[in-house]
């Protein structure tokens, strides 16, 4: 049974965390940075491009400068608004920056098992066991790869993920694990199935692809090259900064988001360039080095400012912003993860990050929990209805009610408190219980949440690919290993 989506729409709370003044600044820094530095693109096919329109480009290094107009008049190619489609349309994700719309993380390597509770390495049944969960949560919206599929072979892997996802899930399929040329082109022509040709996947676009980048400053060749097919086919697609203060950007955050910015909108000019028009996104997961070990940190103040002050420079030119939310540095479900998943997720939704990533991950994206990517929802579905604000009306206001009840009542037994009384926040997996309730049983949110994704598992059933389609699906795949 196809479930619905609840994503934030039409949101009464809002944020200001840059100033017209200071987001023009950090353009053109950007742009300076751009033409002055250069950032790296270690693709033929890329670095051709860009000479033909005009920019530097230093063969030996693979280095491009390139001038600021240039950038900016390719950037205005981009569609403002478009939608990711759905193997099943009543899923469609509209993105046109009144809807914040949430989706698994991605693409981590191990798990922590359902059933024994041990971490272990990841494979290809736990890709479609978590896209089978992820298709049952209201609060999921789309998918990304969670984990990756380590028992395939490294060159056809992330063909098989995508297929293991449309075959437990209707919903769309955003791939951060198609790194070649020959893995985009078998990867589109399953999409192309899946909807119905070519010409149908640009109208209904089931997969998007979002690459990272390599900071700073610099791209991947292969991802490079991944998107460009994925761009001429219609599929949106994005490129994801993940500058880190101190060693991979800048100390200061705005630094850091100058180089974060350069490397995002070179490689989305470099889309604009080569296939004018082609649906494309911002993407960002920014975040600091630890200041003791110089790791990855995956929580703290500077990933919450920066979930906010991305989409600011996304809004700033005008195309959907996918933005890396979640993805906590604790190692368990607890107090950190918490905080961690609450503040991020709260930043990134007050300023309507179109794509909202990625609920289930511990340790800095790394190890996949069920509880936790079921207690990531809960955190999310709480902020959807603070986004809500309060809404003030006649019926709202509730005169009639409170006449009929006056001092010293109760507003149980009134018509107006059932009509309204489910509109109320109820969680799964907060405790409100007595005191001596939970004292006797010594249970919590992981427990629960646990168990959940257990009977979720072991019931849901998606609506199913023909098996027809999934044996195409599998007959390109079979050919993509075989080249």
């Amino acid at each position: 049974m196809t479930r619905p989506i609840k994503s934030i729409t039409d949101p009464k709370l809002s944020l200001g965390i840059l100033t017209p003044e200071e987001v023009q600044r950090l353009h053109q820094a950007t742009l300076e940075v751009i033409e002055s530095v250069g950032v790296r693109f270690p693709s033929k096919r890329a670095l051709e491009t860009w000479a033909a329109h005009g920019a530097t480009v230093d063969w030996e290094t693979s280095i491009v400068k390139a001038p600021a107009a240039l950038i900016e008049a390719a950037l205005k190619k981009a569609p403002p608004k478009y939608t990711l489609a759905a193997r099943d349309p009543a899923q469609d994700l509209p993105l046109d920056g009144n809807h914040v719309h949430l989706g698994t993380d991605g693409c981590g390597v191990e798990v922590i098992d359902l059933y024994t509770g041990e971490r272990r390495r990841s494979g290809l049944k736990d890709v479609g066991e978590i896209a089978r969960v992820a298709d049952y949560l209201e609060e999921v919206a789309f998918h990304w790869v969670a984990v990756s599929a380590q028992d395939r072979p490294p060159h056809t892997r992330g063909l098989h993920e995508i297929k293991a996802i449309w075959d437990n899930s209707t919903k769309h399929v955003q791939t951060e694990s198609i790194y070649s040329e020959a893995e985009a082109h078998a990867a589109i022509e399953m999409a192309a199935s899946i909807v119905g040709g070519r010409e149908a996947l640009r109208q209904r676009p089931v997969l998007s692809i979002m690459q990272c980048t390599a900071p700073p400053l610099g791209h991947d060749g292969g991802s490079l090259e991944a998107a460009l097919v994925g761009a001429e086919a219609g599929v949106p697609v994005g490129f994801m900064t993940m500058a880190a203060c101190l060693t991979t950007g800048p100390a200061t955050l705005a630094g850091n988001l100058v180089v974060g910015n350069a490397e995002v909108i070179t490689g989305t000019a470099l889309i604009q360039l080569a296939c004018p028009g082609a649906p494309v996104f911002y993407a960002a997961a920014q975040s600091a080095s630890d200041l003791r070990t110089g790791a990855y940190t995956g929580g703290g103040p500077e990933d919450y400012l920066f979930g906010a002050a991305t989409n600011v420079l996304s809004d700033f030119y005008d195309i959907p912003l996918s933005m890396g939310s979640f993805a906590t540095g604790a190692k368990q479900p607890n107090w950190q993860a918490g905080v961690d998943n609450s503040l991020s997720t709260f930043m990134a939704s007050i300023v309507m990050s179109d794509m909202l990533l990625g609920v289930g991950f511990l340790h800095g994206s790394r190890i996949w929990s069920y509880a936790e990517m079921l207690m990531d929802c809960e955190i999310y579905s709480l902020i959807r209805q603070m986004m809500q604000g309060i809404v003030v009306d006649d019926e709202t206001l509730a005169l009639e009610a409170i006449r009929l009840v006056g001092p010293g009542g109760n507003f149980l037994t009134q018509k107006h408190t059932r009509r309204h009384m489910r509109e109320l926040f109820v969680p799964q997996f907060m405790d409100r219980r007595p005191y001596n309730e939970w004292q006797e049983k010594r249970d919590g949110a992981a427990d629960w949440a646990t168990a959940k994704a257990r009977q979720i598992l072991e019931t849901h059933q998606p609506d199913p690919l023909d098996p027809r389609l999934s044996a195409e699906l599998q007959r390109i795949i079979d050919v993509a290993e075989k080249a």
